[in-house]
């Protein structure tokens, strides 16, 4: 069937139906269930979902720790939909924005008999898709049966679905002469599995024989763009452009990865969190989220496929240089980049230093 979508294509395809609101259906091990995103899930939809069977609340472990719900399998937690709940219920278990106004929304009833593992897989897929880690899990016996009658997207095999990273190749190179360095080009690097595109920035003709300068700079809207005062993104941009552009060479990888791999929206309500009087770490917890979502072996990947195979390393983060130790690439040297401090973000760079390690 050559025009039948591949694995990678259904993926993607999953992610763009769950952003609409669409469930998709999920198989392993003999299991079967529909899954929905809660952020995007409609009143009418949950209705016939619910229609078809018991349903659970996949949730977090970090979210269940906010909620005190009991996170029997570890990296999560399934939670018993109550048979009076609506949408505006799940919403509540999803979304942290109303928790200081109604702190008490338990008891819950947590499940902790049978496999999770299309639980877990729903939640890869919303936050891959950059929404709130909460999906809708239905199992139904015969859900390939209603997937072939409504069109949904099916995915078998849901255990190591997101389990690997999507190659990434070079669509388009061109010469951008920039204010940092007259002699730049930029090469747009797409992944196979269609989600966001990526951005390697050279400066000058860097050696491939030799290590390059590098800052792995994950896209900030707010920073780099709008020049916002609570976070430090947009001066490393540009100090880590001028440093290459005064050596005459370099490499500046541009992930999109915003808000810590979050996506805007979500890093907008860690914002709104933060203005509760929580810290950027907790705020990305009470939203279901890790510290930190990125994934750094696409910067990697990337150096990779530019031909370099040693950086000079542009970083406070000691993540970077783990990850690209472990991708095989040799980090001779740590650039320390100390730029854009403000009272505003006074705050924001002392909780990185002391709860993700960053480095003077």
């Amino acid at each position: 069937m050559p025009l039948a979508p591949t694995r990678i294509e259904l993926i993607a395809r999953a992610r763009g139906d769950l952003r609409m609101g669409l469930p998709v259906v999920l198989t392993a091990a003999g299991q079967t269930a529909l899954v929905a995103a809660i952020e995007t899930l409609g009143a009418d939809r949950l209705a016939d979902l619910r229609a078809l069977g018991p349903a659970a609340l996949a949730i977090t472990q970090r979210r269940a720790e906010t909620l005190k719900a009991r996170a029997y399998d570890g990296d999560l937690a399934r939670v018993l939909v109550p048979a009076g709940a609506d949408l505006i219920w799940l919403r509540a278990i999803a979304d942290p924005v109303n928790d200081l106004a109604t702190p008490m929304k338990g008891p819950f009833t947590a499940l902790r008999d049978g496999p999770a593992t299309l639980h877990r897989t729903g939640l890869a897929l919303v936050k891959a898709a950059h929404l709130l880690p909460a999906v809708l899990v239905v199992p139904v016996d015969h859900a390939l049966t209603l997937a072939a009658r409504d069109g949904l997207t099916v995915l078998h095999d849901a255990a190591d679905l997101l389990s690997h990273l999507s190659p990434q190749h070079e669509i388009s190179a061109a010469r951008v002469p920039l204010q940092a360095a007259r002699a730049g080009r930029v090469h747009v690097f797409r992944p196979e599995d269609g989600s966001e595109e990526h951005y390697a920035i050279e400066i000058g003709q860097p050696d491939r024989s030799l290590p390059v300068l590098t800052r792995l700079h994950s896209a900030c809207f707010t920073g780099d763009v709008l020049g916002s005062l609570k976070c430090d993104c947009g001066p490393q941009l540009h100090a880590a452009l001028r440093q290459m552009g005064t050596e005459g060479a370099g490499v500046l990888l541009y992930l999109n990865q915003e808000g810590r791999g979050i996506g805007l929206a979500n890093k907008m309500r860690a914002y709104a969190l933060q203005d509760q009087g929580f810290d950027t770490v907790e705020a990305n917890h009470r939203l279901g989220f890790e510290d930190d979502e990125r994934d750094f072996r696409i910067g990697a990947d990337i150096l990779r496929r530019l031909g370099f195979a040693s950086v000079r390393l542009m970083t406070n983060n000691p993540r970077k240089l783990a990850m690209m130790a472990a991708c095989g690439l040799v980090v001779t040297e740590r650039v320390p980049l100390h730029v854009g401090h403000t009272p505003e973000n006074a705050a924001y760079l002392s909780t990185k230093a002391a709860r993700s390690g960053h480095l003077e």
